[in-house]
């Protein structure tokens, strides 16, 4: 059984990559349950609604051109596409990209941290569409 040890995540926010400014990710994939439930069934019926995806992402900030702060500050209240994978070795069958199309950005903290740390910001996407390609 192979395992994976996440140290080499691609991550494309805005065509940009900030994969060497990021720590963390974490890309949710869900679908709406929706009752169809009818009149003499003995049980709850659901089927598939709409995504409901979201991704969070932790970046070090940074303020050069280019960068964290520039690709990121202009993105809140408004949707763009992130594309993420495992590592940044080719799309394939074992290295599935997943683009999520339309994710809204609704917040973003330019500045955060304490003495001695390092700057960070965490940005929580949500909605949009999810495609998993795998060639």
């Amino acid at each position: 059984m192979a395992v994976l040890s996440l140290k080499d995540a691609s991550i494309l926010i805005n065509a940009v990559d900030l994969s060497n400014r990021a720590n963390s990710v974490s890309v949710n994939y869900e679908v709406d349950s929706i009752e169809v439930t009818a009149f003499g069934s003995t049980g709850h019926i659901f089927a598939g609604g709409l995504q409901n995806n979201s991704v969070e992402i932790s970046l070090m900030q940074d303020y050069a051109a280019t960068n964290v702060e520039a690709t990121i500050y202009g993105l809140v209240g408004t949707t763009t596409t992130l594309a993420i994978k495992a590592t940044s070795s080719a799309t394939s069958p074992t290295n599935p990209l997943y683009t999520i199309s339309s994710a809204f950005l609704s917040a973003h903290t330019p500045v955060a941290g304490a003495v001695g740390e390092i700057a960070m910001t965490t940005l929580s996407f949500t909605g949009g569409t999810i495609v998993k390609t795998t060639s």
